[in-house]
């Protein structure tokens, strides 16, 4: 199956980047502007997740209820939602539609009307998101694991706090959609079926004449702490921890996920295997693989029983730092095997392959083909894979608990 991979860069600095994928139906499109919480006012965190959930309530000619419901009529999918750096609006649809649907985001991204009437309902769906994160112990230790890891503002809460949403004003949405939602830094993918010519005329159409001004550069505070605890009357204990991997962008991003993913991907991995199945420590464990653009984390995570705590962390910290001595051949090609079904899924999904297409533009500057991305993992050698960790040996650097009592940290490597 042939792969070809569009690009181009509009003079206002918009990114379009598409992949035909003419054996599908659909098309799904990715809209990414650099509207992140790490542009968050300090005092006011929460003001991009506010202004991703204004401009849907009214834009263009159409109030609220008209967008939503000319998006229903075309059959579509759709979602958004806030990263560090920027934010992203997916639709799904049947490919004839796709001129359709086009200006109805141009209107929500260019012209929304963000009326003052509509700010307290959507100021409540930010704060119920805040409140959930608070009622979910394994949300909040990661969120707060993220936090502490990532230097300020990069491991910011996305949906900000119960004590700066509500100071958020109207003005500060608007300024915020002024200088965030605009083509410098903004990135539009599309995959599924659709002309290439036809897709570069709309795009010209409804946002050429698009304009914005140069990104303003983050400054970056210092890290947390090493360890927190969050004191809660709970039987339970849950646990985060994070040790430095390399971002998505770097050479040996391919035997770094691989090593993540012998980890703690699946009920194979060796956190799971170790700390669940032959001990019995706990009722949940995981690791994953984060990346930002520059710097990256494996985030771990386990909720267990109170009384198990302290050797739930004592041996995940075991595992991650035994990492460094190797992974076996065995490891290795059950991770292939991963790989290879998720890019076949990723084959026959449009929604997945828009997102994925302008991650990787983000990221790299340019984009993986799937058949890149498959010859890559075929190609990758054991001994690249402990080459890479001997060179790059875990360490875990941030931890934080959840639970009645705080527990005894020890990173010292043994």
């Amino acid at each position: 199956m042939s792969e070809t991979i569009h690009v181009r860069q509009f003079d206002n600095g918009l990114v379009l980047v598409a992949e035909p994928m003419p054996w599908l139906g659909s098309v799904a499109c990715s809209f990414r502007v650099p509207g992140g919480y790490q542009y968050d006012p300090p005092d006011r965190l929460g003001t991009a997740e506010l202004t991703c959930e204004m401009v849907f309530r009214g834009a263009g000619d159409r109030d609220s209820q008209a967008l939503i419901g000319h998006l229903d009529s075309l059959g579509a999918q759709y979602g958004e939602s806030v990263g560090t750096a920027g934010a992203q609006f997916g639709v799904a649809l049947l490919a004839q539609s796709l001129p359709e649907v086009l200006p109805l985001y141009a209107d929500v991204l260019r012209r929304p009307w963000l009326p003052e009437e509509k700010l307290e309902q959507a100021r409540e769906v930010v704060l119920q998101e805040v409140r959930a994160v608070e009622d979910e112990p394994a949300h909040k230790v990661l969120q707060e694991l993220r936090r502490l890891y990532y230097p300020d503002p990069l491991g910011r809460p996305s949906h900000g706090t119960l004590e700066s949403v509500p100071r958020i004003t109207l003005e500060d949405v608007r300024q915020f959609h002024g200088r965030f939602y605009q083509p410098q830094g903004a990135i539009f993918g599309v995959a599924g079926q659709f002309d290439w010519d036809q897709l570069q005329r709309l795009v010209e159409q409804h946002f050429g004449d698009w304009s914005g001004d140069e990104l303003p550069q983050i400054e970056l505070q210092a890290a947390g702490e090493r360890y927190r605890h969050f004191e809660q009357d709970s039987q339970q204990t849950h646990v985060a921890v994070a040790f430095p991997t390399v971002p998505y962008r770097h050479d040996d991003y391919f035997p770094a996920a691989v090593a993540a993913s012998v980890l703690g991907r699946g009920m194979s991995s060796r956190l799971f295997t170790q700390v669940r199945e032959r001990r019995g420590l706990c009722y949940a464990v995981w690791a994953s693989y984060h990346t930002l653009r520059d710097r990256a984390a494996v985030l771990c995570y386990a909720g267990t029983t109170a009384d198990r705590a302290q050797q739930t962390l004592d041996v995940m910290i075991e595992q991650i730092h035994h990492l460094a001595q190797g992974i076996t051949s065995e490891e290795l090609q059950r991770v292939k095997a991963q790989v290879k079904s998720r890019l076949v899924m990723q084959q026959e999904s449009s929604s997945s392959r828009a997102g994925t297409l302008v991650g990787d533009y983000y990221h790299l500057g340019r984009v993986r083909s799937l058949a890149e991305v498959q010859q890559r993992m075929d190609c990758l050698i054991l001994q690249e894979v402990n080459r890479y960790l001997a060179e790059n040996p875990p360490r875990v650097t941030t931890v934080v608990t959840l639970g009645p009592s705080p527990l005894e940290v020890n990173l010292a490597v043994p």
